[in-house]
C-alpha cells in the first residue's frame, strides 16, 4: 500500500481520531525497534512493525517544556515564551506561555474535535496556562515538571494531580492511572460521534527511575548481571510498552484503530545519569549533540499495516499542520513548522532553510541560553552557555566524533541564528 494511497484514504473517510503519546525522556536507543538489545518493546514495536518509523525526528529542545511548547503551538518554544523549563520556583523557572497563539487543540477544536490532554502538562500551574484554558475540553494528569514519587504523585510536598480544574488524590503508579484514564476516555469517545485527539503525555521513563517491583524483578532475573541502574530503567520503560500494549489492544478490540492516527515519541534524549541509551549518537538529555535532541517516532495511519521507514528530517513542531491538514483544517498563522514529508504531500508548503534548537537554564548555567542549528547536512552548536560553538558534517560524521573548520559554512550559519535569536527576543518569557 502505498503512502499516496495511505492519505486518500484517511482523507475519503471521516476526519481520523488522533492519539499522540509522548514519553518523557525516552532514549533513542532505548527501544527493541531502534536497536536496543537488552530491552524489550513489542507493543511500541508493533507500531513500527506496521507503520512509520522515522529515524531522524528531532524534539525541539534538550528538555521538557520547550519540546511541549513547539508541538502544541508548531513554532520554535522560544517564540511563544518558553525557552527554558517551566516550574514553580521564582528564583529558577524560564518560560511563560505566550497567551496569543492557536494551540493545536484549539486549532483541532475548529474542526469539531473533542479534545483531551491525560498526563504531563509541565508549561504552567495556573490560568491562563492549563490545560483547560488552552484548549483542551478535557484534562486529567499533573501540572507539575515531574514527580517525586510515581506512587505519591507529590513534588517537594505538593499535589499537582487534577481533573480539569479539580485536585485529585489517586492510588497507583503514575503510568498505570494514566492507562486507566486513557481508556476510561476511549471507551467514552467510542459512542461519540466527533472525532478526538488526545495528547497522552506519560512521565515516564523520567526520574525518579522507579519501576513497580515486579517489573523490576522480572529484569533482574532475566538479565542479573546489569548494573542495577540499567535495569531500573529498563524495567520502566517496560512496563510502560505494557500500557501502550493496554491502549493497541483496547483499540483493536473496538474497532476504533480503523480511523484512529497513533504517534509515539519523546520529548528529548535519554539521560545518561539514569542510564538511558542514545545509541548510536554522542551525548544525551541536556546536550544539543544527536543523543539530546534525536528521539524514536512512530507513527500509524488508520488502518495502516505496511511497515515504512524514513530518513526525512523533521522536528517535533511539524506535527502541528500535519494533524490540522489531516483533520483537513487551514492554518492562518505564519509559522516556521512544515508537515511532514511522509505523511502528508508538501503541496503549498514552505521548507525550512535551517532549524534551530535552543535551551535556556538556571542551575550551572546561570541562566544562559545555548544554541544548535542545521542546514540539513551542517550543524553548529554548542552544550552550553559558555562553550565555543562546534562545527559538524552530520553527512560524513552523524556521531559528531570530529569537529570541522569551514568559516564561510559556520558563519552562513550563525548568521542564520542570530537573525532567531533577534526575532525571540522580542518575545517575553517572565
Amino acid at each position: 500500500m502505498s503512502i499516496t494511497m495511505l492519505v486518500k484514504h484517511s482523507d475519503a473517510q471521516v476526519k481520523p481520531n488522533i492519539i499522540f503519546i509522548l514519553a518523557d525522556d525516552l532514549g533513542y536507543g532505548d527501544l527493541s525497534c531502534y536497536g536496543a538489545k537488552d530491552i524489550q518493546t513489542p507493543f511500541i514495536d508493533k507500531l513500527a512493525n506496521s507503520g512509520f518509523k522515522f529515524t531522524r525526528a528531532y524534539a525541539n529542545s534538550t528538555v521538557c517544556s520547550p519540546s511541549r511548547a513547539a508541538i502544541l503551538s508548531g513554532n520554535y518554544p522560544d517564540m511563544v515564551g518558553v525557552p527554558g523549563v517551566i516550574r514553580d520556583i521564582p528564583h529558577n523557572t524560564w518560560g511563560n506561555l505566550k497567551d496569543d497563539f492557536v494551540s493545536l487543540p484549539e486549532a483541532l477544536k475548529k474542526q469539531n474535535y473533542s479534545t483531551a490532554l491525560i498526563g504531563k502538562w509541565h508549561l504552567g500551574y495556573t490560568s491562563p496556562d492549563v490545560p483547560n484554558a488552552r484548549g483542551f475540553d478535557f484534562f486529567k494528569g499533573f501540572l507539575g515538571d515531574m514527580m517525586d514519587d510515581y506512587y505519591t504523585h507529590l513534588r517537594s510536598g505538593v499535589n499537582w494531580m487534577r481533573e480539569n480544574n479539580q485536585e485529585i488524590n489517586p492510588e497507583g503508579h503514575a503510568t498505570d492511572l494514566f492507562t486507566d484514564w486513557t481508556l476510561d476516555y476511549l471507551e467514552q469517545q467510542k459512542e461519540v460521534q466527533n472525532p478526538f485527539f488526545l495528547f497522552l503525555t506519560y512521565n515516564a521513563p523520567h526520574s525518579p527511575i522507579q519501576p513497580p517491583s515486579s517489573w523490576l524483578k522480572k529484569i533482574q532475573k532475566r538479565q542479573p548481571n546489569t548494573p542495577l541502574k540499567r535495569q531500573k530503567l529498563m524495567a520502566l520503560i517496560e512496563h510502560l510498552d505494557h500500557n501502550v500494549g493496554r491502549i493497541l489492544n483496547y483499540l483493536k478490540a473496538s474497532q476504533l484503530d480503523e480511523n484512529t492516527m497513533i504517534i509515539f515519541t519523546s520529548d528529548n534524549g535519554g539521560a545518561l545519569q539514569y542510564g538511558a541509551s542514545n545509541q548510536p549518537f554522542s551525548g544525551g538529555k541536556g546536550d544539543m549533540l544527536e543523543g539530546g535532541i534525536r528521539v524514536p517516532c512512530l507513527v500509524k495511519l488508520p488502518n495502516q499495516t505496511t511497515a515504512q521507514e524514513s530518513d526525512s528530517p523533521f522536528v517535533l513542531m511539524d506535527f502541528y499542520p500535519t494533524l490540522i491538514s489531516f483533520a483537513r483544517g487551514e492554518i492562518d498563522q505564519n509559522l516556521p513548522s512544515i508537515r511532514i514529508k511522509d505523511l502528508t504531500t508538501f503541496e503549498g508548503a514552505k521548507l525550512r532553510n535551517n532549524t534551530i534548537w535552543m535551551r535556556r537554564e538556571g542551575h550551572r548555567f546561570g541562566g544562559g541560553i545555548y544554541y544548535a542549528i542545521s542546514d540539513g547536512r551542517y550543524k553548529l552548536l554548542r552544550n552550553d552557555p559558555f562553550s565555543d560553538y562546534k562545527l559538524f558534517d552530520m553527512l560524513e560524521d552523524p556521531y559528531e566524533n570530529y569537529p570541522i573548520n569551514n568559516p564561510e559554512i559556520e558563519n552562513k550559519l550563525m548568521k542564520a541564528l542570530t537573525e532567531h535569536i533577534q526575532s525571540s527576543g522580542k518575545i517575553p518569557w517572565q
